[in-house]
Formats: structure tokens, C-alpha cells, sequence
């Protein structure tokens, strides 16, 4: 029985799943918890879809679900929040410029906490990408109150009944930790290792990461005042 589950959204990553593959079964042998794999293929138009079928093939821990057609980040990380069936979850770019190793850091916290997220210490990214993350994060946090410094780090622990009281919207993977704070939870940010990209092409521009987020803090505002949340006290 799995403990673990590390979800790994993929879109038209053909030429990093070798590495992903490799990376992320030497980390299932030193692993904190029985970790299993979790690919969300977001309809890829390009070989990732062969390349996750033969990877899952050969190795027990590794799974998938393939949409029919691209829907989003935010979309294939909720199918997989959906899909995961262990108490802990966790979450990792396909690009791996996170490491997957540093899932230990994050779990060693997770029994206090309700969500686990890494904080990129010292960025690999070029200066426009950092600074439009920088100045994307200063205005969530103004919103959200989440106390959160980089919540577009790709690296992310949480227990799983927390993840799937998660509701759908786009945008939704920018909003993780004040998620969690919308259920009473417990929030914590750890510092990762990051490096640069090695292969394929990065999926956001500075739309993606400056205006969309702009326009997904009213859309979180609105839900905010909407949202509904109860603990079950006993059942008969």
C-alpha cells in the first residue's frame, strides 16, 4: 500500500521523461514513505504519451491517466488530486527543476502540517522569469494573506483529503496554500534546491505568470466569499 503519491503533470515533454523516469525511481528507493508515480498527461500532442505508457509498463510504482485533449496545468493537477488514493500527496514539474529528493525535506513537516511547499531559494531562471514570478507573488499574497513567498514552486506536499476538498478553477495551482488556510489547515514553506531547464521548452510566458495570476486573485476573492466548509462530527 502506497503512502505517497507524487503527481507529475505532462505537456509535450518527450525529450525530459527519460530523466524523469530515472530521477524519480532512485527517489521511490530512498523515500521517506512507499512512494508511487502519478502521470497526468495533458494532452500531449508530441511522443510523451508512448514515452509514459512504456515507463509505466516497466516499473510497478509508476501510473498515468491521459486526457483526451490539452486542458491545463490546473486541470491535470486536480484530475490528479482526484485519482491519488494514498493519505499523502505531492506534486513535481515534468521539467524537474526541482529535485525530486528534496520530497524528504518536505515530509519530515507534513505531520504538523496540512500542506508542504517548497520555496525556491536560489532561482535558475532568467531575470524576466524571476522578476514577473517575484512581482506575480507580491500581488497574490496581498489578496490572499497566505504568507507565502513562492507558491509557483513546483514542489509541494499535502495530505490528501485536504487536496480533494480543493475546488476546480483555472489558475487554481497559484493558490494551493491559501486552499488549504480556506480549510482551516496548516501552512508551512521549506527551502528546494532549483535548477535550470535541461530540455523542452517552458510552457508560461509573461502573460502566464504576471496578468493571469492578476486576474485569477479576483476570481480566488469571489470563491473565497462562496466557499463552503464543515467537519463531519460523527456518522450513523
Amino acid at each position: 500500500m502506497f503512502e505517497f503519491t507524487i503527481i507529475v503533470p505532462v505537456y509535450n515533454e518527450e525529450e525530459n521523461l527519460q530523466r524523469v523516469e530515472k530521477e524519480l525511481l532512485a527517489y521511490t528507493k530512498i523515500a521517506l514513505k512507499k512512494t508511487a508515480i502519478l502521470f497526468v498527461n495533458d494532452g500531449s500532442k508530441d511522443n510523451s504519451q508512448t514515452l509514459i505508457e512504456e515507463i509505466c509498463s516497466r516499473n510497478e510504482a509508476f501510473q498515468y491517466i491521459s486526457f483526451k485533449e490539452n486542458r491545463g496545468l490546473s486541470a491535470a493537477i486536480k484530475a490528479g488530486f482526484d485519482h491519488v488514493e494514498s493519505p499523502l500527496l505531492g506534486y513535481i514539474d515534468s521539467d524537474l527543476q526541482t529535485a525530486p529528493e528534496d520530497f524528504n525535506l518536505l515530509l519530515q513537516h507534513i505531520g504538523e502540517y496540512d500542506l508542504v511547499t517548497g520555496v525556491r531559494a536560489d532561482r535558475k531562471d532568467k531575470f524576466v522569469k524571476n522578476m514577473s514570478s517575484t512581482i506575480a507573488n507580491g500581488i497574490r499574497r496581498a489578496f490572499t494573506h497566505d504568507g507565502m513567498d513562492d507558491t509557483g514552486c513546483p514542489l509541494k506536499v499535502i495530505k490528501t483529503d485536504y487536496a480533494k476538498r480543493i475546488p476546480m478553477f483555472k489558475g487554481l495551482h497559484r493558490f494551493l496554500p491559501a486552499m488549504i488556510l480556506l480549510q482551516n489547515g496548516k501552512i508551512i514553506q521549506i527551502p528546494v534546491q532549483h535548477f535550470p531547464r535541461m530540455a523542452g521548452t517552458a510552457k508560461f510566458g509573461l502573460w502566464n505568470r504576471l496578468i493571469g495570476p492578476l486576474m485569477d486573485c479576483f476570481a480566488y476573492l469571489w470563491m473565497k466569499k462562496k466557499y463552503i466548509n464543515y467537519e463531519i462530527k460523527s456518522k450513523g
